[in-house]
């Protein structure tokens, strides 16, 4: 598929650590389920750029097609632990429970869970769907 001229250069990425946990937050975003996303502090740098409100940013599915852009609307860093029910909800992954466990699981996967670990929470807006079908 090809991006329309000005996403060409745009940050791509993938939500999730595995091509099924992407496509399954992927299709939350498209249904407008998921208007938010966060990481840990420790992995952003070069590699994967911390989100910048108003930047626009490919989502590739689990296949690496990019499938739909979004715009950042807020950034903020807060630790797991403040990481409030209405920021939780916003992900779209379920009660706050669930994404608490979720979280947990994820980031213990990937470099260690810490309750005081500073994430960087985004919101964010679809801007556009994009055909993954060429």
């Amino acid at each position: 598929m090809n991006l329309p001229p000005e996403y060409q250069n745009a940050v791509r990425f993938q939500f999730g650590d595995s091509p099924e946990l992407a496509d399954e937050l992927l299709e939350l975003v498209l249904s407008g389920a998921k208007t938010a996303t966060c990481g840990a502090l420790r992995d952003y740098g070069e590699a994967e750029p911390m989100p910048q409100v108003g930047r626009r940013d490919v989502v590739l599915d689990g296949a690496g097609r990019p499938a739909c852009v979004i715009e950042t609307t807020e950034v903020t860093i807060r630790r797991f632990c403040d990481v409030d029910t209405a920021f939780a909800l916003a992900e779209g992954e379920g009660p706050y429970a669930a994404w608490r466990s979720g979280h947990i699981a994820y980031f213990e996967r990937n470099g260690g869970f810490d309750p005081e670990m500073p994430l960087v929470c985004e919101r964010f807006r679809l801007v556009l769907v994009l055909d993954r079908a060429t």
